[in-house]
């Protein structure tokens, strides 16, 4: 690992590794009973990033280079001197051609973490090409699963390109006007036809970069849409669109420039200046996190406006990696349409992240229908759910100054709160007691114990509003936030002073020289002021009443009782109340952030579709659900399968070993053209490739018969195949494991193995009894102490979270449970080995081991379960996440048991196509090495408070840059122990299970039910105009996939209902040429007007402008005309005679 380790890491590493070592040895027993495709197990084990990048692309022996390099290199660095040591012949000698091919694609790999499938795949070929003027210079072919590695890495690999070029004393690519025209009209056609790119980028900067850009960027083929004007160019070879070509661009070189020159010019690479020409940040298509609102997921907040998402700078045990933290009271009153896992959009710092409950923030203020405002908690929510007319304050949004670093973000200004009072009063201490605590608390006559506990436990321990006010008075310090109202939220003095006026005119009851209880009478001006800045009060008998330490501060803060007057009278609001209490009063809320929701959470078993049990082909004869059980009863079915024969017996199977003398079996070639056996890859006769697999006879009864003796199961409702493999040779699994899979409701992926999605939710430290688990059970699995060095001997107290320990949802874990229980019957009576899981409930799967997968990458993660909750999150360290290249904001991850990837998984099993390889465990990294992770890992803040210092300088709006020296960050730690562990949180919570499960989005059953739902939504909240809303979703949403699918009508193509073949034109026999079966349309008019009644109500409620309800109109009439057009199809020359 390269890394410094202490003992504990070391004994959970070695913990791990047994385990590790245990179910390989399992897994390659049982391979070599010859029933799977390969003899040993297939997901091989990578230590490190170099053996990742030599195990992916090679070439041989990089993998050594790459170490040596890491210990003095950046990543970006090793990979141009690996790629210079590539073309220069250190790694062997090779053509020019196919120095440069191998030097970029180890690059990209090396760029990767070598966890992507971008370097195999993504990149399709490099050629040598000629200029017009007979130059030569470079071309990097691009294909579609280039877009896995990310818009930056894209970009660098044509500047490793360019490094290439240079070595190898190529020219610059010279592309004509037409090829540059070629590539504007392609990308245009694209964007309509196919999908939207992640930025949108104008013609002008696309033919800057492609002028400028000194290497040609080019590639296959991506869809089967065809460019009109600039066809058949000299140096393209394809009339269809180049999907990875058009990304690289666009998403990379002009909409990531500025990132890709810092990287540039770090590197002290010369001739890409010209990325300064695009503008600072490219306009991302979504930048506006409020352009395209999809109807039925609401807007919570417009942009920074008031009585939106307060912005609270820190972190929890369960945020940050781009999750955010809201008070789970937050998710309840917005009709729980957030839940733990809800994705939003946010304003800022970046495109968004996950919601997960954070019960210490400041909690939503309402407004019910008798006029009063209440601040909400869990323990009055249920009382007042149906009372909630106005939503005036959503509550805190916590954000993490990690993801703002991330992202290169300015800091906005911070509100004053708990934490950054706390500093305040310690530094006052220090200057003014020398830190003597019980001089401070003579003076102030509070405690010193408790005054003690103020700045050292701020969420925890508050003063009350005499005590607050004690302190502001006595030391000089600001006024306590929990007792300062939302000032900043007036807009004139003049409503200051008219809600002193209101005050002084009311029944004030003291106490102790304390306001405790105010009586005024009810003016709706006033009633304004005081909801405006969310101060909880109530009417009884015509009157407006605070109570408590609400009434003592806002008599307080206006001066009550004192004859201070203001003479400045176009003061600020924050100065003239300061002026008019005596004390500094902060703005507490200076920065609001908008929001909307984004994908719902989710905790799913992952299905193909339709769901399979085996990947075994079935043909036709399975009828429409590709039933086994059903092929049964038709005798020998003839399906495309692999052909193996046995090199000693001579017989011919699809099985590994010989069923009749148990010799290995060989894979026969022929030609699909004329059959005949090959022993070369091309047919003399008909010069076709050679392919391993031939159409043969396969008998299901007798195959079935004897699979369900071996296993003693007597029936099943159905057995699912596949109609037909998509994997090179055409290799079945053993039909065994189909049996045994719809015996325990279970289904497979694409690669044999079964799995679990869930949504990524970081945690770094935890309680037994959030995650359900014995303090006995935890102390087995190394958890012998707290966070803070204590004994672990209650389920209260927090321990930190290893950084490959795991805690699932519950319904995985359910899941899961049936995974055990089919493996341990495969082992036990397919593969003639004991049993391994042994689970009676899902608290025996604690401790077992799992693999992470993220899908557009090749790489399995390793992780431990140590817990589950009720959530639909997987929740991880972000270290773990990190490794899987992810993050927290709204992305889904697959979870799978361990011991199932080894058993069941095969490359044999993968599509052929392109991409095929993607979201696959090709590799297995054993062990998380913290300096390996994504950088966005590097900038996660594991501070125990932010200092006074840092809520200072975000008045300043400086750059997060600046100040991450004063931040303890991951990066800091790196090469340390401190990377693996001793982590810290700024903000605690009470419980990680807190607030909603599961979103309100997904529970209404209609699109028109949500719609209503968001927009009823929508009245109550403040920070929102519905109509604004309204008018979002018809735009966006509703024209859009009106228009759409009324297009798609026009240009659709023809299924056949049988065997699902799909066909451009209606083919001339009026039936599917390849099974004779019916053939039906694949767009339907209910398709197209799912939306018209919608839109016409949203524009006949909400008043929006008349263009378009005539444009709903004229869709209207081109749908009538198109179906209800009584005129006959087709006119005779008689009817003109």
């Amino acid at each position: 690992m390269n890394s410094k380790i202490g003992m504990s890491h070391q004994a959970y590493i070695d913990t791990l590794e047994n385990q590790l070592r245990q179910l390989y040895a399992i897994s390659d027993l049982a391979r070599s009973r010859g029933l799977d495709p390969s003899l040993k197990t297939e997901c091989v084990i990578a230590q490190d990033i170099a053996e990742l990048v030599e195990g992916l692309v090679g070439p041989k022996g990089v993998a050594v280079r790459i170490r040596e390099l890491s210990t003095k290199m950046q990543r970006e660095e090793i990979a141009f001197k690996i790629a210079e040591e590539i073309v220069c012949g250190t790694f062997g000698r090779m053509a020019s051609e196919a120095a440069a091919e191998q030097a970029i694609r180890t690059a990209l790999a090396i760029f990767t973490e070598g966890l992507t499938a971008a370097p195999i795949q993504g990149v399709a070929q490099v050629k040598i090409k000629t200029n017009a003027d007979r130059t030569r210079y470079l071309a990097i072919y691009f294909a579609g699963p280039i877009r896995s590695a990310g818009g930056t890495d894209q970009a660098l690999t044509l500047v490793v390109g360019d490094f290439v070029r240079r070595l190898l004393g190529l020219e610059r690519y010279k592309p004509t006007a037409e090829e540059i025209s070629r590539f504007l009209e392609e990308l245009r056609l694209y964007e309509r036809s196919v999908g939207r790119f992640q930025y949108h980028v104008s013609d002008e900067e696309l033919k800057k970069a492609l002028e400028w850009l000194p290497v040609e960027v080019t590639g296959t083929e991506s869809d089967p849409i065809e460019v009109s004007s600039f066809r058949n160019l000299e140096r393209i070879e394809t009339n269809r669109v180049r999907g990875g070509a058009l990304r690289v661009v666009n998403d990379g070189v002009v909409g990531r420039a500025p990132k890709v020159l810092a990287i540039i010019e770090k590197l002290g690479f010369q001739g890409w200046d010209w990325l300064r020409e695009f503008r600072k940040k490219s306009e991302k298509k979504s930048a506006g996190f409020m352009d395209d609102v999809i109807a039925g997921r609401p807007i919570f907040s417009f942009p920074s406006r008031r009585g939106g998402f307060r912005l609270r700078y820190g972190r929890a045990r369960n945020t940050g990696l781009s999750a955010v933290g809201i008070h789970p009271a937050t998710m309840l009153v917005v009709e729980r349409f957030l839940a733990a896992g809800t994705q939003m959009r946010l304003e800022l710092p970046g495109k968004g992240g996950i919601t997960v409950p954070v019960d210490s923030l400041e909690p939503p203020i309402v407004l019910l229908n008798d006029g009063s405002v209440v601040r909400v908690s869990l323990e009055n929510f249920d009382s007042i759910k149906d009372k909630i007319e106005k939503i005036l304050f959503l509550g805190d949004i916590l954000i993490s100054f990690g993801d703002f670093l991330y992202t290169s973000k300015g800091l906005s200004p911070s509100g004053y709160v708990e934490e950054w009072w706390a500093k305040d009063l310690k530094k006052v201490l220090t200057e003014r007691f020398g830190g003597d605590l019980t001089k401070a608390a003579e003076a102030v006559k509070i405690s010193k114990e408790k005054l003690c506990a103020f700045y050292e436990s701020p969420f925890f321990t508050k003063p009350s509003a005499r005590e607050a006010i004690m302190l502001a008075v006595t030391f000089n310090v600001p006024l306590h936030p929990s007792h300062t109202f939302f000032w900043s939220n007036l807009d004139s003095f003049q409503e200051v002073m008219l809600l002193r006026e209101w005050l002084n005119d009311a029944a004030v009851t003291l106490e102790d020289d304390f306001a405790c209880k105010i009586v005024g009478s009810i003016d709706q001006k006033v009633v304004q002021i005081l909801r405006k800045i969310f101060a909880p009060h109530k009417f009884l008998e015509n009157k407006i009443i605070l109570e408590g330490d609400d009434a003592c501060a806002l008599a307080f803060c206006l001066g009550h009782g004192t004859s201070r007057i203001i003479e400045d009278k176009d003061a600020s609001v924050l100065k003239a109340i300061s002026l008019l209490s005596g004390v500094e009063i902060r703005d507490k809320a200076p920065t609001f952030v908008g929001a909307r929701m984004g994908r719902p959470e989710k905790a799913k078993r992952r299905e193909m579709k339709p769901l399979v049990h085996a990947l075994f082909p079935v043909g036709l004869a399975g009828g429409s659900h590709r039933d086994l059980l059903e092929a049964a009863k038709k005798g020998p079915v003839f399906i495309d399968i692999i052909k193996r024969k046995c090199p000693n017996c001579k017989a011919f199977t699809f099985k590994v070993k010989c069923v009749i003398c148990g010799c290995e079996t060989v894979v026969e070639k022929c030609c699909p053209q004329c059959g005949r056996t090959l022993k070369e890859n091309t047919c003399p006769t008909c010069k076709a490739g050679a392919v391993g697999y031939q159409r043969q006879a396969v008998n299901f009864k007798e195959l079935l018969e004897d699979a369900c003796g071996l296993l003693g199961v007597s029936s099943l409702k159905t057995l699912k195949g596949v109609k037909g493999l998509t994997n090179e040779d055409k290799t079945p699994e053993i039909i065994e494991k189909g049996i045994l899979r719809a015996k325990h409701g279970l289904s497979v992926y694409k690669d044999g193995t079964i799995r679990f999605d869930a949504t990524n939710a970081p945690l770094t430290h935890f309680k037994p009894v959030e995650v359900g688990v014995s303090v006995e059970k935890l102390r087995q699995l190394g958890y012998s102490f707290d966070m803070y060095g204590s004994p672990l001997t209650d389920s209260e107290q927090v321990c930190e979270l290893k950084i490959q320990d795991v805690v699932i949802p519950r319904k995985a874990a359910e899941y899961f449970m049936r995974v055990a229980n089919f493996i341990d019957e495969l082992l036990e009576k397919v593969y003639t080995l004991p049993r391994y899981y042994n689970v009676k409930s899902v608290d025996d799967l604690v401790g077992h081991l799992i693999m992470g997968l993220a899908p557009h990458t090749c790489v399995g993660i390793l992780g431990r379960i140590v817990g589950f909750t009720e959530l639909n999150v997987c929740y991880a360290h972000p270290i773990w996440h990190s490794a899987k290249r992810r993050d927290c904001d709204g992305d889904e991850d697959a979870v799978m048991l361990a011991l199932d990837t080894l058993l069941n998984f095969s490359r044999s099993y993968l599509p052929a196509q392109i991409g095929g390889i993607m979201d696959a465990p090709l590799l297995l990294i054993p062990f998380v090495n913290t300096k390996e992770v994504q950088r966005q890992a590097h900038d996660f803040d594991v501070d125990g408070a932010y200092p006074l210092e840092f809520y200072e300088k975000t008045l300043e709006k400086v750059d997060a840059k600046q100040i991450s020296p004063i931040i303890d960050l991951i990066s800091h730690r790196l090469g340390t122990e401190g990377q693996f562990e001793g982590f810290k949180f700024t903000t605690p919570i009470s419980n990680i299970n807190l607030g909603n499960a599961v979103s309100s989005y997904k529970q209404f059953k209609s699109m028109i039910e949500k719609l209503n739902m968001q927009l009823d939504l929508g009245e109550k909240i403040e920070a929102v105009d519905v109509r604004r809303v309204a008018l979002k979703v018809l735009t966006t949403h509703f024209l859009r996939d009106i228009s759409g699918n009324l297009r798609a009508f026009s240009t659709q193509g023809f299924r056949c209902k049988s065997c699902n073949k799909r066909f451009r034109r209606l083919p001339l026999s009026g039936r599917c040429p390849f099974c004779g079966g019916l053939l039906t349309l694949t767009v339907y008019r209910g398709g197209i007007e799912k939306y018209l009644a919608a839109a016409q109500q949203l524009i006949d409620k909400y008043g929006l402008p008349k263009y378009y309800a005539q444009r709903i109109a004229l869709i209207k009439d081109e749908i009538k005309f198109m179906f209800d057009n009584k005129k006959p199809r087709q006119v005779s020359l008689v009817d003109f005679a």
